[in-house]
């Protein structure tokens, strides 16, 4: 990482560039493009976001920033590696988890639809138009018996 850094600062007093215009110019702070130049990773808290503040840096500058993220992502495999297990155990443990969820509805989980089989649905259908022809005929029938009747009665 001090190479990539090296490289950046040279790079940037080559052109006349200082610090405070080169962090105006790509928006992030002062101390984080002296950071990358001394090649101290611990001021950021993500190392993507570090590389691609290196990414942009050395595109500002003009530099071949493909090859530099190359060399950063070699310094990153080597400063993973040396990791003992001990700690990333230990980091796995004290992790927080977080109890929020964003939902979006991408993201969202679908609740499982409660499936009826067709036929249940048709003799169900079939049931109730049996049942609204029995009301509707026994009314129907009924009328006609009570005129009938009535008209039977005054003659």
């Amino acid at each position: 990482m001090q190479e990539i850094g090296t490289k950046l600062k040279d790079k940037r007093e080559e052109q006349g560039v200082t610090i405070e215009e080169a962090a105006e110019d790509l928006k992030i702070r002062p101390s984080q493009i002296m950071s990358i130049e001394e090649g101290d990773i611990t001021n950021f808290k993500d190392v993507f976001y570090l590389k691609y503040f290196i990414r942009d840096y050395a595109k500002y500058l003009g530099l071949d920033y493909e090859k530099i993220v190359d060399e950063f992502n070699e310094f990153l495999f080597d400063y993973t590696s040396k990791i003992p297990v001990e700690e990333i155990e230990k980091a796995k443990k004290t992790k927080k988890k977080v109890t929020k969820k964003i939902i979006s509805p991408y993201t969202m989980t679908q609740k499982k639809k409660i499936e009826i089989p067709s036929y249940l649905i048709y003799i169900t259908i079939g049931l109730i138009i049996i049942a609204v022809s029995y009301v509707l005929l026994s009314n129907y029938q009924g009328d006609d018996f009570v005129e009938k009747d009535s008209q039977v009665e005054t003659r």
